[in-house]
């Protein structure tokens, strides 16, 4: 067998269908985001503009965020020392704990390296041990949802996105004696838009599902305190397992749910994907529970985020762009075409300095090809004129360039 070959081909198919991801190498400024320097060509670094970071609110470069970790690296140096259950478990995670659980008004919480493994690990495990549970996942899940429940080995039923009639159908058709679980997202990170979280929970509890959302693109985003759109909608004590991250609105790294102490126990007891990995540096802890705290009483950041978003909103469509419905911080522009969606983010980096990355499947349906904006409250309104200006003109360009070539 040539395996070489094999290789070479499934990265050839890729080429083909013009999704081949290519990765710029940039740096980010400190205290100036969202102002970075990209590594590309031998003439050194070429400033730039960042559009497509989920570190929504810049938290990553807070004075208090950087403050914390500094402090904590030189006061316990830089790992964990192994996994929770053998030297890795420090006072730092144990006080982020106990600040998630409170965010979400709930008994506990558990960190994880990532909001990936926090899904994966949480949801194979909790489908395991109940017996002959049946999942019923949105289907625009997030792929980690999708790779827990799959992990799980529990029989998995696919309601249309949002489909509330799809979903009491599906519901109905089980026993009714039958373990249920309901897992969904609060935002759904590349349309923009909401789970309506209530009616959910009007299902679960009237066929007596458990509810599993996954808020990693609300945390820290939405609420008084950052609770997420379960907060902000009044509706997290009705939820059973809350997920979220700690990489996108917090500003650093890692995973976490948060649910009574009889779950979290569980799934401290029993997932693999938390058993047997090294805990987070204490240096991220500290990180994140400094920038948890400081979201908790500011909404400042979280206002001129929101606000950022309506700007740019409106200044795209202005232009005539094709700016995808969306009421929450995430500005999508359709696409629809892999091939055109690289092309126009090329175009933006090389000749405007503006970094946008483009979403190709399986991150989004084939034809649904899109860029992803996440305007921050950093970025300023001429940035916005120059991102649409810039769009427009190279929109404009390539529709003349293909009715030449046809």
């Amino acid at each position: 067998m040539n395996y070489d070959h094999i290789f070479d081909q499934a990265i050839n198919r890729l080429h083909e269908e013009g999704r081949y991801r290519v990765f710029i190498d940039i740096l980010r400024n400190k205290g100036a985001f969202p102002n970075a320097r990209c590594f590309a060509g031998h003439n050194g670094p070429k400033p730039i503009t960042v559009w497509c970071s989920n570190d929504y609110l810049a938290m990553g470069q807070h004075p208090k965020v950087i403050a914390a970790m500094e402090e904590a690296l030189h006061d316990v140096g830089a790992g964990s020392g192994g996994t929770r259950n053998i030297g890795g478990n420090t006072h730092y995670h144990v006080e982020l704990e106990g600040e998630l659980a409170d965010l979400h008004g709930k008994e506990a919480a558990l960190l994880f390296t990532s909001g990936y493994v926090s899904n994966d690990a949480t949801l194979s495990t909790l489908a395991k041990l109940l017996p002959g549970c049946v999942v019923f996942s949105d289907e625009l899940n997030h792929a980690s949802m999708i790779a827990g429940i799959r992990n799980s080995g529990c029989e998995k039923r696919v309601f249309r996105h949002n489909d509330l009639a799809h979903l009491e159908e599906l519901l109905a058709a089980e026993d009714p004696a039958c373990a249920k679980l309901i897992a969904f997202e609060s935002v759904y990170s590349m349309d923009g838009d909401v789970a309506p979280i209530h009616a959910i929970c009007d299902l679960a509890e009237k066929y007596n599902a458990l509810t599993y959302i996954d808020e990693v693109h609300a945390v820290g985003m939405y609420g008084a305190r950052g609770g997420g759109i379960s907060e902000r909608d009044e509706a997290a004590q009705r939820i059973d397992i809350i997920e979220g991250t700690l990489g996108k609105a917090f500003g650093v790294m890692g995973g976490y749910i948060a649910a009574d102490r009889r779950i979290v126990d569980c799934i401290r007891s029993y997932a693999p994907g938390f058993i047997f990995t090294t805990s987070l540096s204490p240096v991220l802890a500290a990180g994140v529970l400094a920038s948890v705290r400081h979201l908790k009483g500011s909404s400042e950041e979280r206002e001129a985020q929101q606000a950022a978003a309506a700007r740019l909103k409106a200044i795209l469509m202005e232009r005539g762009l094709p700016v995808m419905a969306s009421t929450t911080h995430i500005v999508p522009l359709m696409v629809g075409d892999p091939v055109r969606a690289k092309r126009i983010s090329d175009i933006l980096l090389a000749e405007y300095g503006i970094y946008v990355q483009p979403i190709n499947f399986p991150t989004v349906p084939r034809g649904t090809e899109r860029l992803r904006f996440t305007p921050g409250p950093s970025h300023t309104e001429a940035m916005m004129h120059e991102l649409g200006d810039a769009l427009a003109e190279i929109w404009s360009r390539l529709d003349r360039g293909a009715r030449a070539a046809a």
